[in-house]
């Protein structure tokens, strides 16, 4: 069963783009264009997760957004999208599991909605609710991790080298935003005719 994803922006280049991706890299996505629309959908139907744009018809928009993600009885991931980085404390005090920033590479984009979806059902699954994606070298809390001693030998890896390792293959097919917006196109203009 393919997992559903709820994205809201009022930038709709950014949904199809973003619709396009997602759906290639084998997720079900619905869009809505406003934080209005955004609410009512996630009061109608269920998702994994939501992605939402920080400000829409207002400041405050993607708040109301992850406030109603929040109330729904079947707890989604939720991240907030934005071009505006918060600080740590700001975004997880809104609730949201973790923060994207626009604009982003279609391979980081896609590791970080894997893992922090995975990190979410985990702990559903354990029943300790969701959990605070954790960015590289940070805690949940947002603080250093501390350093990792290297023992004698060891080879000396990079962070990207190890998300690749722990990001399911799927996940990792290389899209170009061209191609996916054009096979997003196609399949909207032949539902039509």
């Amino acid at each position: 069963m393919k997992r559903r994803i709820l994205l809201v922006d009022d930038e709709v280049a950014v949904l199809l783009t973003m619709k396009a991706i997602l759906e290639i890299s084998g997720f079900d996505v619905d869009t809505a264009a406003s934080a209005r629309d955004g609410k009512f959908k996630l009061r109608k139907n269920e998702y994994n997760m939501v992605i939402t744009d920080m400000r829409m018809e207002n400041d405050e928009a993607g708040a109301e957004v992850i406030r109603t993600a929040r109330e729904a009885a079947y707890h989604p991931a939720v991240a907030l999208l934005t071009a505006f980085p918060l600080a740590d404390e700001d975004w997880q005090e809104m609730g949201a599991d973790k923060m994207l920033v626009k604009p982003m590479h279609t391979r980081i984009l896609l590791e970080q909605i894997e893992r922090l979806m995975n990190s979410h059902e985990a702990g559903k699954s354990s029943g300790n609710g969701a959990e605070v994606a954790k960015t590289p070298g940070k805690g949940a809390a947002g603080k250093k991790a501390p350093a990792k001693k290297r023992v004698a030998g060891e080879k000396r890896t990079t962070p990207a080298k190890a998300a690749k390792k722990l990001a399911p293959k799927k996940a990792l097919k290389k899209v170009s935003v061209k191609k996916a917006v054009k096979k997003a196109v196609a399949k909207k203009t032949s539902k039509r005719a």
